[in-house]
Parts: C-alpha cells; sequence; structure tokens
C-alpha cells in the first residue's frame, strides 16, 4: 500500500543568518527522513519575501502513514523547533498524471 504524501508549507520568521545557521540541522533532519523511507523533496520559494523581509519560506514534500505521523515528524524539523518557521501542514492526493488514488476512485464509480 502506498502512505499518503503531505505537505508541509512554511513562511521563514527570522533574519536569514538566523535562518541560515539552522540549515545544516535541517538538511540532517530530512537526511534522516530520506534514511527511513519518508521520501522528502523539499526546497524554498526564491522569487517570494517572507515576512520578515529576509526570507520566503519553503515547502516539504514527503509520505508518512498518518496524519498524527506526519504531523509528529514536522514537529521535529530543527526549522520549527527553533522557531524559524511558521508553518501548516497538508495532506496531498494527486489526480494528475494518473495513479493518485483520487484518479482510481473517480475511474471506479
Amino acid at each position: 500500500m502506498i502512505r499518503p504524501t503531505f505537505v508541509k508549507l512554511e513562511l521563514g520568521l527570522v533574519s536569514k543568518p538566523q535562518f541560515d545557521a539552522v540549515i545544516p540541522a535541517h538538511l540532517a533532519w530530512l537526511a534522516e527522513l530520506e534514511r527511513l523511507g519518508h521520501e522528502p523533496r523539499s526546497g524554498y520559494w526564491a522569487d517570494r519575501v517572507g515576512r520578515s523581509g529576509d526570507g520566503a519560506g519553503g515547502m516539504l514534500l514527503f509520505r508518512a502513514s498518518s496524519w498524527a505521523e506526519a504531523e509528529a515528524l514536522v514537529q521535529t524539523d530543527p526549522l520549527i523547533v527553533q522557531g524559524c518557521v511558521s508553518w501548516t501542514l497538508h495532506e496531498w492526493e494527486q489526480v494528475f498524471p494518473a495513479g493518485g488514488s483520487a484518479v482510481k476512485q473517480q475511474h471506479q464509480t
């Protein structure tokens, strides 16, 4: 069974130097998610200015077995632990290209 995909959207809250100081720990956290099979894909908004005027924020896509697991994982992100970003979490349902469960359900009805 394919685990659901989740999206963490984040908005930078601190100065760029403060944010950048946490990036090595954040990258190590992402590597650990990869090692554990969560298939993380992470990046930042290159064309926006965040609330602080220095940083934009970004997005993380990853797999987890449940909402509870996804939320627990996100809350261990060093960017969140250190108060560098505000965040929201969403379960994402792929509809294109075909292969997501929503597409399969539509074809079954």
